[in-house]
């Protein structure tokens, strides 16, 4: 009898649970391991004191996409995630008071871009057709392409130049919008996926219309529930998920990968074997015996990434007034301060934030009466700002929670039980993320598609990437399609047509 295909996927994250359940789900026998005592990668939690802490990303978008692996398999998502409408998708706030609720209705959006400017309206119904062109081209058609090939990108590229991909997101916007503060409302989204507004391919305008299609959605439970969701269809479709069981080396063979060696000195053998892992880690660390993962780990160390995060984690003994889930509060500069944070050379004195408040849409993420939050600050990678994080964490926390009292929680410190930060030193250090960049890659133009890492490798031809640092990029839609264009390419190689 034929021992059948299996494969190992590296990290638990949203593309590498993605990738194990399309595999397990065409009948490869696939093992996640995962050197975490949780699964989750990126989306890990922590809980203290009754509150429940979601470490990762918030915003789901495009949930069709994760139905879909359920769907796989004939099942129902429903079945194991509850999806809850977030409305307004995000509630922006300027330092000079004015505020923009990002609503889903074309009639309310529309209110509200008219308070701000009557002619930008017009303006907005072309920039959203374009987003929708994006959306069809970028999306559609080309996010779950791998692009192993670059003739691929040829193909692709009388498109990419019809859509005007070498533009900046914001000056794309900036073309069909111009009151200042409605620039910044319809460019910001790169940000959630690592991208500066100034320097991403405009193509990342499709992140408006996935939103306005599809909605945005938070998970009942929190975004770990959603993770657990995931888990528990890859283990009922008979997957293996290995927990505390970090991985020390990918083993090859001439040029083929064979498994993996973990930190305990345990082997595991597989026909193949693919990575969510830190796209530098997968090379620079996994593959260091190997001629191919220091060629390719120096050519990493020649890109771009993106840039990090600064995340403090707190839970108040009472119910703020008027908060929405998600919050964006500008700081009064914009293109500078964006290009501080991806340039450096230090840690800017201004700042803006994220902050999410889950308990508003869920209040079961906190105990009665009580409720749950994390800010956010983008801020420089280590590699163009070198930060003492362990010294200068706590005072830069103390200065975040102080501008989220005088802007949006009236007595917040009066009101806090518990309080956790999250640095870029904490991005490297737990997540191996290089120059603790908190989404891989920067996606720049010249650093997309064909010209991001790829999801196959050329040197071992059954090793796989999956996630954040390959095509199409970050955030959840992003890795999902990670795990559906490496799934592809995966299961032609094992010669199942699914």
């Amino acid at each position: 009898m034929t021992r059948p295909r299996s494969a190992i996927v590296i990290g638990s994250g949203f593309g590498g649970l993605a990738l194990a359940i399309r595999l397990q789900s065409a009948g490869i026998a696939t093992t996640v391991v995962e050197g975490r005592d949780g699964p989750g990668g990126r989306a890990y939690v922590w809980r203290d004191q009754g509150h429940v802490f979601d470490a990762g990303p918030t915003v789901i978008t495009d949930p069709d996409s994760l139905r879909e692996l359920w769907a796989l398999s004939g099942q129902d998502m429903a079945r194991d995630v509850t999806l809850l409408p977030v409305s307004p998708f995000y509630r922006l706030l300027w330092a000079d008071g004015r505020q923009f609720d990002y609503v889903g209705d074309s009639a309310g959006l529309e209110a509200q871009i008219a308070a701000f400017d009557p002619a930008d309206v017009e303006g907005y119904h072309r920039f959203h057709d374009y987003a929708e062109a994006v959306y069809r081209e970028g999306y559609l058609r080309l996010g779950t392409v791998p692009f192993l090939d670059f003739r691929q990108m040829l193909q692709a590229a009388p498109a990419l130049v019809r859509l005007e991909a070498y533009r900046s997101v914001h000056s794309l916007v900036a073309r069909f919008i111009r009151d200042p503060h409605l620039r910044q409302a319809f460019s910001f989204h790169t940000l959630l996926v690592g991208g500066n507004p100034f320097s991403t391919s405009a193509i990342y305008a499709l992140i408006h219309a996935l939103e306005r299609r599809g909605g945005v959605w938070f998970a009942q439970g929190g975004t770990n529930r959603l993770v657990a969701g995931m888990v528990a269809l890859f283990e009922r479709l008979g997957g293996t998920l290995r927990l505390n069981a970090p991985v020390a080396r990918i083993e090859t063979e001439g040029a083929r990968a064979t498994g993996v060696a973990l930190a305990s000195g345990e082997r595991i053998a597989a026909d193949m074997v693919a990575s969510n892992a830190d796209v530098m880690h997968s090379y620079r660390d996994l593959l260091a015996g190997t001629r191919r993962g220091r060629t390719k780990a120096a050519i990493l160390g020649r890109q771009r990434w993106s840039m990090s995060l600064f995340v403090v984690h707190f839970g108040l003994d009472r119910i703020p007034e008027g908060l929405a889930h998600h919050t964006v509060l500008f700081g009064p500069r914009y293109r500078e301060l964006v290009n501080e944070i991806f340039r450096g050379p230090a840690l800017p004195e201004d700042f803006s934030l994220y902050l999410h408040s889950p308990s508003v849409t869920d209040p079961s993420l906190a105990p009665p009466g009580m409720s749950t939050h994390y800010a956010l600050a983008p801020v420089p990678h280590l590699g163009r700002a070198a930060v003492d994080w362990a010294a200068e964490g706590p005072a830069y926390a103390d200065r975040i929670l102080a501008a989220l009292e005088e802007r949006v929680i009236p007595g917040l410190h009066d009101h806090l039980r518990v309080r956790r930060i999250f640095t870029p030193a904490d991005f490297a250090g737990e997540l191996n993320a290089h120059h603790g960049s908190a989404f891989s890659v920067e996606p720049i133009l010249a650093q997309s598609a064909w010209f991001r890492p790829h999801n196959r490798d050329r040197t071992f031809r059954n090793l796989y990437i999956v996630g954040a640092g390959t095509h199409p990029g970050a955030g959840i839609p992003g890795v999902v399609g990670s795990a559906k264009a490496t799934a592809g390419v995966m299961l032609s190689d094992a010669g199942i047509g699914r």
